[in-house]
């Protein structure tokens, strides 16, 4: 028997807009900044049976409808270290006076040879306070795994492994000394390792997979929310 292909509205591991908006009813949030790299940019490829959409547009999607006159800005880049990550969207980011603000950086210093983990702490840790301290709610998001799903090249699996951990540690330990929220993938989640979320690229998130993604923000929204 041929098995079916999964789609947004029977795959288990994505929410329907309506089950969105309702995890975010009551938020506060009305304006909306995201700066970053690709991940924040959302970088995607299309998928059969999945709005195309980024993660970032979910959620965009879901608080626009809990909040008429909503607005966002997505200054995301692809390429960039988190040095010019904060030189170049920060004061754009804090000039758009966000109450909700993404931060998603340290993806590409992950990926060279020379990483520079203190360094990427101190840039996450200058946006993370920058925002708090103009009053917004801070969100940081933990990658996932490729090497999970067996993507990425072979001798290189092993660091690219241990620096994904390492990263999302680090991002978490700024975020909790910052009262921010942080979004954690777990590398363990049958999610991360199916090759089916990821573009041809092997790096990034195809439709399904920002799907997927909208899914564990939303639902780390809604817990920020409850325990506020």
């Amino acid at each position: 028997m041929t098995e079916t292909a999964p789609t947004e509205w029977t795959d288990a591991s994505v929410l329907p807009a309506a089950d969105a908006a309702a995890l975010l009813a009551g938020a506060p949030w009305r304006r909306m900044a995201t700066i970053g790299d690709s991940i924040a940019a959302g970088v995607r490829e299309p998928v059969p049976g999945y709005r195309d959409l980024s993660w970032t547009d979910r959620v965009e999607e879901a608080l626009g409808t809990v909040n008429p006159g909503f607005s966002a800005v997505n200054l995301g880049r692809r390429d960039l270290v988190a040095a010019r990550v904060a030189a170049e969207q920060l004061r754009p980011a804090l000039d758009f006076r966000p109450d909700l603000a993404f931060v998603v950086a340290g993806g590409n210093d992950m990926l060279r040879p020379d990483l520079d983990a203190d360094g990427v702490r101190r840039e996450l840790t200058a946006m993370v306070s920058a925002f708090r301290t103009a009053g917004a709610d801070v969100v940081t998001i933990g990658l996932l795994d490729i090497t999970a799903a067996g993507l990425g090249p072979s001798r290189y699996r092993e660091v690219i492994s241990a620096r994904t951990r390492l990263l999302a540690e680090l991002t978490a330990d700024v975020a909790a000394e910052h009262g921010a929220c942080h979004v954690d993938n777990p590398h363990g989640h049958p999610m991360a390792a199916d090759p089916g979320i990821y573009c041809g690229d092997q790096l990034h998130l195809n439709a399904r997979g920002h799907a997927f993604a909208a899914a564990n923000t939303i639902r780390a929204l809604a817990a920020h929310l409850a325990s506020a």
